[in-house]
């Protein structure tokens, strides 16, 4: 019995993993803000109330569904509605949060600070390792921790407790 439902839940995460939205894309998945204002509806239609404007270009989405070509989006503060697709690229970005962070020349705990970033500054995505992200912020590259930012999913179990620093 026990085997029988380790395999369900196996099968179960396998297909979770594996969905895709009305685009073929998988889902859930990140994009950005691609317009300077945007109208968060609360269904995937124009005749939907609106439930947000945002206008800050390159902010971080995340997809989690899809209806024809409309994206049900989650911002960073956890609101969900539904933006037309022509409104996000698939740009990469990330939304530094909590306190104040630094941006780090290496991934380690101890490398040189190159910035201290506030809450809310949007880099770009460049590269992402077991517990660190590569961004750029204005001219500046650096290292940032996962949990530091909105944008990318959390480190993998097996690297989530251990430290490069």
């Amino acid at each position: 019995m026990a085997v029988a439902l380790g395999i369900l839940l196996l099968a179960a995460s396998a297909f979770a993993e594996s969905r895709r939205g009305a685009s073929g894309l998988p889902l859930p998945r990140w994009a950005s803000l691609a317009s300077t204002r945007a109208h968060l509806r609360t269904g995937p239609g124009s005749q939907f109330p609106i439930r947000w404007i945002y206008t800050r270009p390159g902010l971080p989405l995340r997809i989690v569904d899809e209806a024809d070509v409309w994206r049900k989006v989650e911002d960073p503060d956890g609101d969900v509605g539904w933006l037309h697709a022509s409104l996000l690229s698939s740009r990469r970005t990330v939304m530094v949060v909590g306190g104040v962070r630094e941006l780090r020349r290496t991934p380690s705990t101890a490398a040189r600070v190159v910035a201290r970033l506030e809450p809310g500054v949007i880099g770009r995505l460049l590269s992402c390792e077991a517990l660190w992200c590569l961004v750029e912020v204005a001219d500046l590259r650096g290292w940032l921790r996962r949990e530091e930012l909105w944008g990318v999913d959390p480190a993998p179990p097996a690297t989530a407790s251990a430290d490069q620093g």
